[in-house]
């Protein structure tokens, strides 16, 4: 099996959809993508043709079904977690927010590191150890 490592683990791509399709997957592609019902976006799609422009959203849709690469095989929207689907959406939407996100987190993972590396290192830490071996 080969990885490609050049290309993005973000799952929140636009594509368009292999599963949520009824003519070209771009209506199924733009739900999956933005965490839609993709009924919905068709929904929607018809109300902009019918109340909108005509001509101009069916001409919007020719050119998305030509531009918007297809999902590949294989290349599912499955996610372990709610969490991890936020994430990837809000790494797609907001790459500057995200980076400053994981920049604290990974602040905050260490400080606390270095607080329990004090403690550990510490008189009353090894105090304490000592006590605890003569308990037991």
């Amino acid at each position: 099996m080969t990885r490609d490592y050049a290309a993005s683990p973000n799952p929140t791509q636009l594509r368009r959809s292999r599963v949520n399709r009824v003519w070209a997957g771009v209506c199924g592609g733009i739900g999956e993508r933005f965490g839609w019902d993709p009924v919905l976006v068709r929904v929607l799609w018809v109300l902009a043709f019918f109340f909108v422009a005509g001509p101009l959203m069916f001409v919007a849709y020719i050119l998305m079904w030509m531009m918007v690469p297809s999902a590949k095989p294989g290349e599912g929207r499955s996610y372990v977690t709610k969490d991890e689907q936020e994430f990837w959406r809000g790494v797609s939407d907001r790459p500057a927010t995200t980076f400053s996100n994981l920049k604290y987190t990974f602040r905050d993972l260490d400080d606390r590191l270095q607080r329990l590396e004090q403690s550990v290192t510490s008189d009353e830490w090894r105090l304490r150890k000592q006590f605890r071996d003569l308990e037991g």
